[in-house]
């Protein structure tokens, strides 16, 4: 599904909004289903800073590909 999610991955929201502020991340991806009010927050950031935002099925999806045993919302891939 995801192919870019390595080792260096920022997962959650928290963290996303973080690394976006610091200008270290390339794009995020943002489950499907996740709370409008994240999903819109996480969007008007990724406007803000340049990030480019991707979807992703679901937060189960997108847990697993990160390998952790709960959803995650969105998950943030680093700059090269």
């Amino acid at each position: 599904m995801l192919e870019d999610i390595g080792p260096n991955i920022v997962i959650g929201t928290k963290q996303a909004l973080k690394a976006m502020q610091a200008g270290a991340l390339e794009y995020i991806y943002v489950a499907e289903d996740v709370e409008p009010y994240l999903k819109n927050k996480l969007i008007t950031a990724g406007q803000e800073f340049g990030v480019q935002i991707r979807p992703a099925p679901s937060m189960k999806e997108l847990g697993a590909q990160c390998g952790i045993d709960v959803g995650a919302a969105c998950v943030g891939v680093p700059k090269k």
